[in-house]
């Protein structure tokens, strides 16, 4: 099917029919309290918009990253050269670049590219958490302001150590209240341990116990885990992996 012969509102309505059937919600009930409406309608055109860029030039419309780029942070929609080519009008209002609070990325660039979204108020938090863990560290040689052992090698965050108050990170995925971990090199991680938990649950198959679970997350959503360690199925549960 030609998508460009077909009437832009036709064509919209198509993907996001599309769209439904391959994903779905993860929550369905909670995904309309986070304004995931204006979000979806944003990742349906700038998806059509990269899909026909690449298409009409072979290449696709990001910023380039350097090689220490976390995987989910790494290619950022270029807006810039989707506008002067005339691919679209306007950059979301959803769009860090107009405003809005997520950055829009593309994911599985080599073989299937995909745009999701990075939640910049979650990215921020954890940043903001970083610079006081490292200072800490720095004065405290090397040890963290770490609390109890979540998981093995991944230990709740003591903010008292840090004189600061625990931010409240909300997850995209659930709208549920998430944790902040530092695993045993300092680095400050968000837990998605119970929203992987749920989207597994909604399988019909158990995952593979090397299969890196915040897949499952992105496959539902229409959104990137941030700041999160890599997820493996270890005894009937999602266990984040040791660095």
């Amino acid at each position: 099917m030609n998508l460009r012969k077909i009437p832009k509102v036709i064509v919209l309505g198509l993907l996001t029919m599309m769209l439904f059937s391959l994903t779905g919600c993860l929550y369905p009930d909670d995904q309309s309290k986070v304004g995931n409406g204006s979000a979806r309608e944003s990742v349906l055109v700038v998806q059509d918009a990269v899909d026909r860029y690449q298409e009409k030039t072979g290449v696709l419309p990001m910023q380039n990253a350097d090689a220490k780029t976390l995987e989910y942070e790494k290619f950022r929609v270029d807006f810039g050269k989707l506008k002067r080519m005339d691919f679209i009008a306007q950059v979301p209002s959803t769009a860090f670049e107009n405003g809005g609070g997520f950055q829009f990325l593309i994911i599985d660039e080599e073989m299937n590219p995909l745009v999701k979204l990075l939640d910049l108020a979650v990215f921020q938090a954890v940043t903001d958490v970083q610079k006081k863990v490292d200072a800490y560290r720095t004065s405290h040689a090397n040890q963290n302001p770490s609390g109890d052992e979540l998981y093995p090698g991944f230990q709740m965050i003591n903010f008292k150590k840090l004189n600061m108050s625990e931010p409240k990170i909300k997850s995209m995925f659930s709208n549920q209240s998430l944790n902040l971990l530092v695993n045993e090199q300092g680095q400050v991680l968000v837990d998605y341990g119970t929203d992987v938990m749920a989207a597994v649950k909604k399988l019909n198959d158990q995952p593979q116990p090397e299969v890196d679970l915040r897949r499952v997350l992105i496959e539902a959503s229409y959104f990137v885990p941030v700041r999160s360690p890599v997820y493996h199925w270890v005894n009937g549960e999602p266990l984040p992996v040791r660095a």
